[in-house]
């Protein structure tokens, strides 16, 4: 796929939409990467070398508002996440419904057919700017382009050689430090998309559960099996095990910054959307709502362990009631016996 020059944005422009998707538990990274080269897309066109943290490629973008706008063919930007997130930036609704729903399904791994989530920010691109932020909802994309000496031209990667990209001095492009800011910020709001399933699922089971503390208070019995209780004790682990141990999510900072350019401040931007979005408060939030999930389930637990304790103490009544009634019977067939003697 070839490179195209992005349209300048001047401040007051029509914002764009840039927005992250859970689309499974996990990526492939690699099934990912085989699945875009087939498709023909070009992957990591500016060469940011950080091939296996995330999958770049650029999408054709021509929307309806764009063509009435007179502007022509441009492209958006589209980032894959071995977190099983992916974020677009100015992409149509329409193609990224088919590249997450079909596209990359074979390199999803536990896909999220039920609870695919969905989170936007919008933004703009301003040209006169070096530095990116955030204002309220909205990211402010610093476009300037840097001088010749301040490019950043890493070692070329795996993927096939590609042409440079040239423009006019006046004229703002998407460098390599550019992509990197739009992988930070990208990578800020799949964390917050990915925490939002992981609520998603939390809210459900809580929801199951909320009966539970009335019907003890009211003396009545659990109506909840033994393979119920024993699934929704797996679903919490497998919920906290994927919010603490499995994900970045509570990572400080997650392994694509470590190699990128301390200058440019990418954990900064990564940072900003953390608390644009109150990632930090919300994983306290969750983690204070599976505690006591976690109670509520050792009081079902402990409700199973009961049932089972009464009914093995039933078991074994029974047995010593089977074993006196044999012995009676023996005991008087030996009377009747005897009796039976001359």
């Amino acid at each position: 796929m070839s490179r195209r020059l992005r349209d300048p944005q001047p401040r007051g422009s029509r914002s764009r939409t840039v927005t992250a998707y859970c689309a499974a538990e996990q990526y492939d990274i690699a099934a990912v990467a085989n699945i875009l080269k087939n498709a023909a897309y070009h992957l990591d066109p500016y060469e940011t070398g950080l091939y296996p943290q995330v999958v770049h490629v650029e999408v054709p973008n021509q929307t309806p508002s764009r063509r009435l706008e007179g502007r022509g063919l441009t492209t958006g930007d589209v980032f894959i996440f071995p977190s099983g997130t992916v974020v677009a930036w100015d992409v149509p609704e329409s193609t990224m419904s088919f590249l997450v729903s079909r596209t990359l399904v074979p390199a999803a791994i536990h896909p999220c057919h039920q609870q695919l989530e969905e989170e936007d920010l919008e933004y703009l691109e301003d040209p006169t700017r070096d530095a990116s932020s955030i204002k309220g909802d909205t990211i402010i994309l610093g476009t300037k382009p840097s001088s010749p000496s301040h490019h950043h031209h890493p070692a070329s990667t795996s993927y096939p050689d590609h042409l440079e990209t040239t423009t006019s001095d006046n004229q703002p492009r998407t460098t390599t430090d550019t992509t990197l800011t739009r992988i930070a910020f990208s990578s800020g709001l799949a964390r917050s998309t990915k925490l939002a399933v992981l609520e998603t699922l939390l809210s459900t089971y809580l929801t199951t559960t909320h009966p539970i503390p009335r019907l003890l208070s009211n003396g009545s019995p659990l109506p909840y099996t033994r393979t119920t209780i024993l699934q929704n004790t797996g679903l919490l682990l497998s919920l906290r095990a994927q919010l603490n141990l499995y994900s970045e999510l509570t990572d400080s900072l997650p392994d694509l910054f470590w190699d990128s350019k301390y200058e440019l401040g990418l954990e900064g931007y990564y940072d900003m959307v953390g608390r644009a979005l109150d990632v930090g408060v919300r994983i306290k939030v969750l983690n204070g709502k599976l505690d006591y999930a976690t109670e509520i389930a050792e009081v079902l637990r402990g409700q199973l362990s009961e049932r089972h304790g009464v009914r093995l103490e039933w078991i074994i009544i029974l047995l010593i009631t089977v074993e006196v009634g044999f012995a009676i019977r023996q005991e008087v067939k030996e009377y009747r016996g005897k009796r039976r003697e001359p």
